[in-house]
């Protein structure tokens, strides 16, 4: 079996982690590491983008699935050495063990929908969690006119907008008053953020709409992608978001959702 390694460089105990991982893998796969990763440890290691592993194991939190994601889209099982962790699958006391079942193929694959974006005719990365159309200037609000599948749907003045998947309704979109999802449902979420008219909620519209995104003053905003990437996007630029063709893909054991929920969120 290949495995890659992908890790967060300024984790702590990140040399910890990874020598115990890579003592449950030493002599029983194949393992690829990361080429910044492989950097910082002193051995050779491989772009990204040119891994191709059967199963990429992340050393983080949330952010170093995200990071990955951004650049390919293999099967991730991350080991959460981060804060919350809401997508990792693997406690740091439970590495031996859960890389046992993974050699072992006893596990499933859990695909999450993802937001494609264009800006133009550009593409730009897919998002697992969500894509957050701000104003460039603190206190400056601007005002987004949304359309779904050409009809109206917001028209709002507002510090920005969020477009997320359900697994990010747990994230950004979650802090601002949207609807948690279970990332079984097909559904987008768009939440504005602090928008100026009190009675503007966030919607929940279907995941095959296509949503399309103006900024009826013309001035420059920016967009952030999953939180990793940040694009200027210009007073005449139309965005446009619909369903990705390439789901992100997890390592699942046996927890579900709401018992993952319930424990990170303490809900």
């Amino acid at each position: 079996m290949r495995i890659g390694v992908l890790a967060n460089p300024k984790l702590r105990d990140m040399d910890n982690v990874f020598r115990d991982l890579w003592a449950a893998l030493e002599n029983r796969a194949e393992i690829i590491v990361e080429e910044g990763l492989g950097n910082t440890l002193g051995i050779v290691g491989v772009p990204l983008e040119k891994m191709n592993p059967d199963v990429l194991i992340t050393i983080g939190g949330d952010g170093t699935i995200l990071h990955a994601l951004q650049h390919c889209n293999p099967v991730i099982a991350g080991i959460n050495a981060g804060q919350l962790g809401f997508l990792t699958e693997i406690p740091r006391d439970e590495i031996s063990d859960r890389v046992n079942r993974i050699l072992a193929g006893k596990y499933t694959i859990e695909e999450r929908i993802r937001l494609k974006i264009m800006r133009n005719r550009e593409r730009l990365p897919d998002c697992t969690n969500e894509a957050v159309l701000h104003t460039s200037h603190v206190s400056k609000m601007h005002h987004f006119d949304v359309l779904v599948d050409g009809k109206p749907a917001l028209n709002v003045r507002a510090d920005g907008l969020i477009i997320a998947t359900p697994t990010g309704s747990t994230s950004y979109a979650m802090s601002v008053g949207g609807p948690i999802i279970d990332p079984r449902v097909g559904a987008f979420v768009l939440a504005p953020i602090a928008p100026f008219n009190l009675a503007i909620r966030p919607l929940v519209i279907p995941a095959n709409s296509t949503v399309e995104v103006r900024h009826e003053d013309r001035k420059e905003c920016v967009m952030v992608l999953d939180g990793q990437q940040e694009l200027g996007i210009g007073p005449d630029d139309v965005l446009t978001l619909s369903l990705s063709e390439s789901p992100a893909r997890f390592v699942r054991f046996e927890e579900d959702f709401y018992t993952k929920a319930w424990k990170k969120l303490r809900m």
